[in-house]
């Protein structure tokens, strides 16, 4: 099966302080998957590092990527996010592995916007857009879920 997976899981250092996550589980799925590894914030145009970003319900649009200088970078995170859908649809992806709580990857909760470090439910910009187009998306902390599936 080919997975895309966000880039940072899989050890590349992508993630707006410069760094990586990985996560030992994902990288491990190399051994029976092919992983397709994406970073929609630089697919986007934003550099690494970055100012860190949240998305904020109810801003002028409905949803705002916003980040901690006060900069509106939603046009970057949807065109990241396009990028990846573009991507994920060359290769024939069906599931997508993706960072958890970030603005652009996460699932089922992301940080609030008040940059306090709180969590509130929601989705990225680019989990959002991949569901949408029927790409099933898991996050790192699901992978069990992703392998009974």
């Amino acid at each position: 099966m080919k997975i895309l997976v966000s880039a940072c899981l899989l050890g590349c250092a992508c993630r707006y302080d410069g760094k990586s996550k990985p996560c030992y589980d994902v990288i491990a799925l190399m051994d029976k998957h092919t992983l397709i590894p994406v970073c929609p914030e630089i697919y986007g145009g934003l550099s690494t590092p970055r100012s860190p970003s949240e998305i904020q319900e109810g801003a002028v649009v409905n949803t705002a990527v916003v980040n901690k200088e006060g900069k509106d970078v939603t046009a970057e995170y949807e065109k990241g996010a396009a990028e990846a859908l573009a991507l994920a649809r060359k290769f024939g992806c069906k599931v997508a592995i993706l960072k958890a709580k970030s603005p652009s990857c996460g699932k089922g909760e992301v940080y609030d916007g008040s940059f306090s470090g709180q969590l509130t439910k929601g989705n990225g910009i680019t989990a959002r857009l991949l569901a949408e187009n029927g790409i099933e998306v898991f996050t790192e902390n699901e992978i069990n879920l992703f392998e009974r599936g």
